[in-house]
């Protein structure tokens, strides 16, 4: 793709000022996805009497649907992304109450609302909406003296919570958590409020254990894995050992066949098993880059809300990379959340597109202007 300097139109303005390197990273992100839901998707769907390429089809897709929302979010400029957010988290938080009253129960959890060919997932946006609806929150009270934009976050995250909790979805609730506490300390927070709300974390997680049953179920398998069924993980870690340094190779691989979750929650395991470590370090490599290259992109902005929201939206890439990976290598105890850009799923792809779209936009280079507040 090429275009004159000169040139002023909308999409050429857009290819000089978004960040390339990024753009890059994620479409390899998009493509590796592609080729691993290729690998793991037919045995999974063979299984529960599916057409062989149903899962394939499906997510392949949405990549174009995706990819449009990537892209067109991108140019957008702050104000116009902190419209669409703010909007964006409304439709969210009416859709995560609708999910209590037409909600499909999957696994003892309401999450999802039925459509016709498509199975949404409110909290799925919820999360990048947020992290833009806090940020400017966050900025706004230290812009505008007497705005209680402090407040006002605390209540939407302790409404985002309330809602993700009643579900539930104990995954969800924490990636919101790392996201508005990475904002609040990024804008300011004094490192006795730091310390004293890592003390209310802390005592959050001792509650969240002795009061969801499955949370419990869960911890006590990590801690010790004879207290309970470790199935899934234990055919991840023999999929690790069977891929090696090289993998088995495309479509050798046998975990898929026997792990439920094998395209969405476990993908990474048979990523190892069939193409081996070292595609395995080049995903872990490829979430690094953008993480790292977003942070650092903020870190050159001087607009509090930028800054405040690209840190947050990276931070959620990041640890939702960082949960699915280290559930599968049994670093911390299994929780069903999607690999970006990697897993199957329509809602979850879509989310983590428009979430990165908004990284785009608002890191891309923009001269002779000011604040966006």
């Amino acid at each position: 793709m090429s275009f004159a300097r000169a040139d002023n139109s909308v999409i050429a303005r857009w290819w000089w000022t978004v960040d390339k390197w990024m753009l890059t990273a994620l479409a390899l992100l998009i493509g590796t996805g592609a080729v691993l839901i290729m690998a793991a998707s037919p045995a999974v769907a063979t299984r529960v009497n599916l057409d062989t390429f149903h899962f394939v089809r499906k997510q392949l897709q949405m990549l174009p649907v995706a990819a449009i929302v990537l892209i067109g979010v991108s140019m957008l400029n702050p104000k116009q992304v902190r419209g669409l957010a703010l909007f964006g988290f409304c439709c969210a938080i009416a859709f995560l109450v609708l999910t209590f009253f037409v909600g499909t129960e999957i696994k003892g959890a309401k999450r999802w609302i039925s459509l016709p060919g498509f199975s949404l997932q409110p909290s799925e946006f919820l999360k990048p909406t947020f992290a833009v609806v806090a940020a400017w929150l966050f900025a706004l009270a230290r812009k505008k003296e007497g705005f209680a934009g402090d407040l006002y976050a605390i209540l939407l995250y302790g409404l985002s919570m309330g809602l993700l909790l009643l579900q539930p979805d104990i995954g969800m609730a924490f990636v919101v958590s790392c996201v508005w506490f990475a904002q609040y300390f990024l804008a300011g927070l004094r490192m006795l409020w730091v310390a004293g709300l890592a003390c209310v974390a802390g005592a959050a997680a001792v509650g969240l254990y002795f009061t969801f049953p499955h949370f419990e179920s869960r911890v006590n398998r990590f801690l010790d894995p004879a207290s309970g069924d470790t199935y899934q993980v234990n055919m991840a870690m023999e999929a690790f050992m069977n891929g090696g340094l090289m993998g088995r190779g495309p479509g050798e691989g046998t975990a898929k066949s026997y792990l439920p979750d094998a395209h969405s929650d476990f993908i990474f395991a048979v990523a190892a098993e069939e193409f081996g470590l070292i595609l395995c370090l080049f995903v872990v490599a490829l979430y690094a880059f953008v993480v790292l290259r977003g942070l650092a992109r903020a870190l050159q902005e001087t607009d509090l809300f930028v800054v405040l929201a690209v840190g947050g939206l990276c931070v959620q890439f990041g640890v939702q990379a960082l949960v699915n990976m280290g559930s599968t290598l049994h670093l911390i105890p299994t929780k069903g959340m999607t690999l970006p850009f990697v897993s199957y799923g329509g809602s979850s792809l879509l989310a983590i597109a428009l979430g990165m779209g908004f990284v785009l936009a608002l890191s891309r280079k923009r001269f002779g202007q000011g604040e966006t507040l």
